[in-house]
Parts: C-alpha cells; sequence; structure tokens
C-alpha cells in the first residue's frame, strides 16, 4: 500500500501591480497605433519646415535690400504659425479617440490609478511633440536659412536666440498639445477641442488687441498663442509680446491650470 502525498493548493499569481512605467508603456503603444499620429507628425514636419524654408525663399531678396522692415529672425522659424494646428489635433485625439472608441473604459481597467494615467498621457505627448518641434524648427532653419545666407543675412546656430529658438519650438509645441489634452479631458471631443483651443490661440488672441488702452496690450501679452510662441521665434513681428522665458512662463502657468481641472474632473466623472 502507497501513501498518498499531499500537494499544497495552487494560489493564484498575485496580478502585476500596473505602475507607471507599464502606463508610460500603453500610452506610447496606443499614441502609435492610431494612424493619425503618424499623419499629424509627418504634416507638422512638412508644414513646419516647408513653409518656413518657402516663405525665406520669397522674402530673402526683400529683406535683403532693405525694402521689407521685418526682423529676419522672425522669419526663421515661419512655419511653426501652421505646425500649431497640428500639435493641438495630436494633443486632442490623446483622450478623444479612446472616449470616441470607448478604449478608456479598458485603459482605466488596466490602471485604476486616474492620475497614473494622465501622468502617463501628459509625459508620452509632449516627449513626442518635443522632438517633433524640435525636428521641424531645425529643418526649417536649415531649409530658410540657406536662402538667407545666399542673401548675406544668415543667422547661425550661435547667433542670439537661434538655439533657444530651436528648443523653444519643442517646448512650445509640447505646451499646446498639453492645453489640448487638458481640453480633451473636459469636452471629450476631438472637433470641440480643436475649435476651442485654435479659437483661442488664433482668434481671440488676435481679436483682445482690439481692446482700448493698457488692457488690450496686457491681455494680447497674456493669451497663450501670445504668451507661449515667443520662445519658439529668434526675434518676433510683435515687439509688445513679453520677453521668451517670461512668456513661456506665462503659458505653461495657463497649460497647468487647464490641465489641473481637466484632471480634477477626469478623476471625479465616470469613463
Amino acid at each position: 500500500m502507497t501513501a498518498s502525498t499531499l500537494t499544497a493548493p495552487r494560489t493564484a499569481a498575485a496580478p502585476a501591480r500596473a505602475g507607471l512605467g507599464r502606463a508610460l508603456h500603453a500610452e506610447w503603444i496606443k499614441l502609435w497605433t492610431v494612424r493619425s499620429t503618424g499623419w499629424s507628425v509627418v504634416s507638422m514636419v512638412a508644414l513646419g519646415a516647408g513653409l518656413t524654408t518657402l516663405v525665406c525663399a520669397l522674402i530673402a531678396p526683400d529683406l535683403a535690400a532693405g525694402t521689407e522692415n521685418e526682423p529676419v529672425g522672425a522669419f526663421i522659424t515661419w512655419g511653426l504659425l501652421f505646425a500649431q494646428v497640428t500639435a493641438v489635433v495630436l494633443g486632442a485625439l490623446a483622450v478623444t479617440s479612446e472616449y470616441g472608441t470607448g478604449m478608456i473604459r479598458a485603459t482605466l481597467a488596466a490602471t485604476p490609478r486616474r492620475g497614473t494615467v494622465l501622468v502617463a498621457k501628459a509625459v508620452v505627448l509632449s516627449a513626442v511633440l518635443f522632438v517633433a518641434g524640435v525636428v521641424t524648427a531645425t529643418l526649417g532653419w536649415l531649409g530658410g536659412n540657406a536662402f538667407l545666407s545666399a542673401e548675406g543675412i544668415g543667422i547661425g546656430l550661435g547667433d542670439d536666440g537661434m538655439l533657444r529658438s530651436l528648443l523653444g519650438s519643442g517646448l512650445y509645441m509640447a505646451g499646446l498639445g498639453l492645453l489640448a489634452m487638458g481640453a480633451g479631458l473636459l469636452l471629450r471631443s476631438t472637433a470641440a477641442v480643436v475649435s476651442v483651443v485654435l479659437a483661442v490661440v488664433f482668434l481671440v488672441g488676435n481679436l483682445v488687441m482690439l481692446l482700448p488702452g493698457a488692457l488690450g496690450e496686457w491681455l494680447t501679452k497674456l493669451m497663450p498663442g501670445n504668451a507661449g510662441s515667443r520662445i519658439a521665434m529668434p526675434e518676433s513681428f510683435n515687439p509688445m509680446l513679453l520677453e521668451p522665458w517670461t512668456g513661456f512662463a506665462v503659458f505653461a502657468a495657463e497649460v497647468a491650470v487647464v490641465l489641473a481641472v481637466g484632471a480634477l474632473v477626469f478623476t471625479r466623472r465616470d469613463a
């Protein structure tokens, strides 16, 4: 007669804790599996660098001849005016696409801590837009500066404000994306977010100039697009704007407020 052996009952393995590292990996995969991400980044580079090169090619003879009174440095990142649109679209889609497909419920099931989800989204989005912004500005500078240099008015990397503007372009694009992301947490609609953010950046930012006196001047300086974009230009068309780093600090504070309100709503509202 053989003695039976007792085996300990098997226990289910504890699920892996969904930490920030896993959340970052998940957000990176989700961002790049959406077709619009690739198209948005390509559009940013094509619009930003292409239009900067084209404008510099057209305006260089007039700048050299002195028939154009605008500062040369204001044109070297000119194309970012339109690249802003793609940054806003990508920032909106980082949030609204999940609400549109219902994937947000799966995301929160995998990572119940909503703060971790938001941090991961913000880090991945801002990193992608920062790199895309710097690459766009650099390619635009290389292309546009070739035409400016041919007229003897080129801007070197070591010239005042040039390196700052290249890195600042990445910072500004990342900030715009985060601004749109915060708005996405509040509105949950891609069309609504893009319309509202672009209206604030482009339309309202220019309309407040019409207000009389010091009120109009200060509101113009403090509008997100005007305050933030100055860091992306060696020189500005508008000398009334805030200094580059001062303006970016104001812009960053505005983005932080929108993100904070969006995060508060996100943590309290059902998915």
